[in-house]
């Protein structure tokens, strides 16, 4: 199966993640770069407010087509219980190109829920989902649920 990996990331966090799947998936990864600013405090207000009404913003041009893919995964950190805006809006953008996708978060400790459900209204039903505390990707305290997630 052809797979693709598609995130956004702030701190890196989620970044880490994410290049752990491609590896995993031998998949073609891809960064969301948002036009917006989400560094430092401003930014990560900004982002807060952004989820919380599900503002759409622009984003950089993708290399590569959903479509073209057998399974896509779709990942980025949770912001006020949502989906992190440059996410969303890739969701958005993308709106139809999905077959099959599978759903990553990562967040200090809650919110995911949210999130989750926010990611499947923007696109389809996840085949699986998987999400992960900062502490558990920083530790490397994921292999078991990359196995699941994966398979």
């Amino acid at each position: 199966m052809k797979s693709l990996v598609v995130y956004y990331s702030r701190t890196e966090i989620t970044k880490k993640l994410a290049e752990a799947i491609a590896r995993k998936t031998d998949a073609d990864i891809e960064e969301i770069i948002p036009k917006v600013n989400y560094k430092g405090k401003i930014g990560y207000a900004r982002g807060g407010k952004d989820a919380m009404s599900s503002k759409v913003i622009d984003i950089e041009n993708q290399k590569f087509n959903p479509e073209d893919y057998d399974v896509v995964y779709l990942g980025c950190p949770v912001w006020a219980s949502r989906p992190a805006a440059p996410l969303y809006s890739y969701l958005r953008k993308n709106e139809g190109k999905f077959q099959n996708v599978r759903f990553f978060l990562t967040a200090g400790s809650s919110g995911f829920e949210g999130a989750f459900k926010h990611m499947e209204e923007a696109s389809v039903k996840p085949q699986k989902t998987l999400s992960l505390t900062t502490k558990e990707v920083k530790k490397d305290m994921f292999e078991d649920s990359l196995n699941d997630f994966t398979a």
